[in-house]
């Protein structure tokens, strides 16, 4: 029999079913990491025994020309040898002989694997939290140049009160910092070694876990080998965080599309990130972020995809796993292209300050501070609002905004109205009422950047801390 596995069989595999259950075409992504445990594991097999200290150095010669063959594009994996494990196995024995077929010694397919999506996740989580660290940088550098801009603030799509146009980009790297926090909090079930666990029982061969966790940098090994070679929690983990991440960059999408309209003309995008109209040769469209708001629910998608494939699953591997890895290559590739993306689109991202000055000008966002200053007379504050509402409701049947009114027209709503009404009401004032902590008065708004600043220096080090150089 061609397969490795095939000495209890008296048929050759029908060629749909190879087809069918064949996870080459995607899990040739784990050729690196396949390798590199594989590597681990021939050098602990040598340490202990196992095998002789020869075949455990012919091994590993033999695995880095796979690996250096593989990298040069010069090995083309067959969909006959099912998985990336087998192909490799398969390539191990052509390189070096009979031998190769040692390394598989005190290890299954159900570890083997196992091991490798905790190495990939392990690398991709690191770099995730960089891209992370880099858009909330760019972030922060706009918020920077926009500490004296001041623009609508909203609630139900509605003007609300005026706020800094910095405030608002900063509420953005505070989500983003909730996010990279997940991921580096995730990591330490991430990085948590199933190889030795076997197929489900563990092994008979006298292994040592520990030395191939420290090998590889693993900072445990998991207790349980049912639940080593079962458990997707990270996966499923990794995924659930990825979705926030999507959320939040389509809740931003979301927003520079609106701002980048005519309607609005907050902002505009550098035309690097936009595209035209085969028709309409005046339109730039925002395709980027409307791209990624319409890929959100494609990650949405794997995490729910996951969660059900596990479901109803019992102890320990079954098939039904091979399910885990498109969703989480997928994944990774949406979620690592859009916050690329979007680091440089902020970064390029023009900010109409005159526009956003102007409606400022033109709405009652300024409505809270005249109640603010009537109960600061010694009105009810019920009472305030009443009066401030009739009052919004003469500007709005005169045509005028509230610095329109003259104080007699003021007046015929309160007699508590004087002329310090006018700075009450100027947008700088308004803005700068707000000195609370986590408020959008100038100087909250530069505290909350220069912490925001001292917390990116800490993921900084923590990525560097667990980043891997090649």
């Amino acid at each position: 029999m061609s397969k490795l596995w095939g000495g209890r069989f008296t048929k050759q595999t029908d060629r749909l079913v190879e087809e069918y259950t064949a996870s080459i075409t995607f899990d040739k992504e784990l050729a690196e990491e396949d390798i590199e445990g594989s590597l681990a594991h021939a050098a602990m097999l040598g340490k202990q025994g196992i095998i002789s200290a020869e075949d455990a150095e012919a091994i590993r010669e033999g695995l880095l020309k796979v690996r250096s063959k593989i990298r040069k594009g010069e090995i083309e994996f067959s969909i006959a040898d099912e998985d990336i494990h087998m192909n490799i196995e398969k390539h191990l024995i052509e390189e070096i002989g009979p031998v190769g077929g040692k390394l598989h010694t005190g290890r299954s397919r159900n570890d083997q694997v196992a091991t490798d999506m905790h190495l990939y996740l392990r690398r991709r989580v690191v770099e995730i939290v960089d891209q992370l660290h880099k858009l909330q940088s760019a972030l922060i550098e706009q918020a920077k140049a926009n500490t004296d801009t001041i623009v609508p603030g909203y609630t139900h799509l509605q003007r609300a009160q005026p706020i800094l146009f910095a405030h608002h980009l900063m509420a953005y790297v505070s989500m983003f910092g909730r996010d990279a926090e997940r991921l580096m909090d995730s990591y330490k079930r991430i990085n948590v070694l199933p190889l030795g666990a076997g197929a489900l029982a563990g092994t008979t061969f006298p292994i040592d876990r520990h030395f191939v966790a420290e090998q590889l940098g693993f900072d445990r090994v998991y207790e349980n080998s049912l639940d080593a070679v079962s458990d997707r929690d990270f996966i499923v983990e990794f995924l659930a965080h990825a979705s926030l991440i999507m959320m939040h960059l389509s809740r931003l999408s979301e927003e520079l599309i609106l701002w980048s309209s005519t309607e609005f003309r907050f902002v505009e995008l550098d035309d690097a990130f936009c595209t035209g109209s085969s028709i309409m040769p005046q339109k730039k469209n925002p395709d980027v972020p409307e791209l990624v708001r319409g890929k959100t629910g494609r990650v949405y998608g794997h995490l729910v995809g996951l969660l059900t494939v596990l479901k109803s699953l019992p102890l320990a591997y079954n098939k039904d796993m091979q399910e885990d890895k498109e969703g989480m290559f997928d994944t990774v590739r949406t979620l690592q292209g859009a916050l690329q993306l979007f680091e440089r689109m902020i970064a390029t991202m023009t900010v109409n300050k005159d526009r956003m000055r102007e409606a400022v000008n033109q709405d009652f966002s300024n409505a809270t501070d005249i109640a603010d200053f009537l109960v600061g007379k010694g009105m009810p504050f019920r009472q305030a609002h009443e009066v401030i509402g009739k009052t919004v409701l003469y500007c709005i049947r005169n045509g005028k905004f509230l610095l329109d009114l003259t104080l007699d027209e003021f007046k015929q709503f309160s007699q508590l109205f004087d002329e310090s009404i006018y700075d009450v009401l100027k947008p700088e004032t308004v803005v700068n009422a707000r000195d609370v902590y986590g408020g959008t008065a100038k100087p909250q708004v530069l505290a909350a950047i220069e912490r925001a600043e001292q917390e990116l220096e800490r993921t900084a080090a923590w990525v560097a801390a667990h980043g891997e150089s090649e």
